[in-house]
């Protein structure tokens, strides 16, 4: 398992600067269908399974995340779930940024070490 994680993180690392036009993966099942709210069940029936599982550390759940494709180029997508694996946000981005999102969202602005530069 840890290194089926290693060989998708390489592969969305090395395509992060093939990143696609969000507006091609609209209509796409995973885009169009997966709501917040649905359960992790109800997304996997849709989407079927994440290139990668991760567990959220900003607050607890897991994220999934996909890659899509479209005429050559790929657009990472995340399905993000709380702790009781319901949908709370869904992006066209990695698991890692939403985290970190989340995380930086925690950290007053006055003591945010980037603060005033």
């Amino acid at each position: 398992m840890k290194m089926r994680n290693l060989i998708t993180f390489a592969a969305l690392a090395a395509i992060s600067g093939c990143i696609g036009n969000p507006l091609n993966y609209r209509d796409e099942p995973l885009v169009a269908k997966v709501e917040k709210g649905m359960s992790r069940q109800q997304v996997l029936e849709i989407a079927g399974e994440p290139a990668m599982t991760r567990t959220r550390k900003a607050q607890p759940g897991t994220c999934f995340e996909y890659v899509l494709s479209h005429e050559g180029e790929r657009q990472p997508y995340m399905v993000s779930f709380n702790d009781r694996n319901i949908v709370d946000h869904k992006d066209f981005r990695t698991c890692t940024f939403w985290d970190e999102q989340q995380e930086n969202a925690k950290i007053p602005f006055y003591m945010d070490p980037g603060y005033g530069e």
